[in-house]
């Protein structure tokens, strides 16, 4: 398998309303270190799996929409609890859109929310 890794952050806000997050029911703030890997099993026809420059241009244009807001206001998150992993699931969902035109491969986009916890989401590009 070969991949392609990339990495920006986003600095957001939320809460999540429900007695398992403890204190972190309350709104707070997170600033989320994004990788997001490119795995192909093979390379196309430029010896590539996805273009570095234009996996960075989606991953950017993917988190564009969360920078700097609290997702508790937003309304394609209302009425849902924003963990680490639902967010991981909603970026691959995003960035899929954007390359599946190109990319026929498996993403797994990993949010790193502290230097001790990970959360990924992975699936193919459809």
């Amino acid at each position: 398998m070969f991949t392609v890794k990339i990495r920006e952050h986003i600095m957001i806000a939320h809460s999540l309303p429900s007695p398992a997050f403890g204190p972190a029911q309350n709104l707070h703030g997170a600033t989320y270190v994004v990788d997001a890997e490119f795995k192909s099993k093979k390379l196309d026809e430029n010896n590539i799996v996805m273009d570095i420059g234009i996996a960075m241009d989606v991953l950017k244009e993917a988190l564009r929409p969360l920078q700097y807001q609290n997702l508790d206001d937003l309304p394609q998150f209302k009425g849902k609890l924003t963990t680490t992993e639902f967010l991981a699931k909603h970026i691959h969902q995003e960035i899929s859109k954007k390359v599946k035109a190109n990319f026929k491969g498996r993403l797994q986009v990993t949010l790193g929310e502290s230097h001790v916890a990970w959360a990924s989401y992975e699936g193919k590009v459809k």
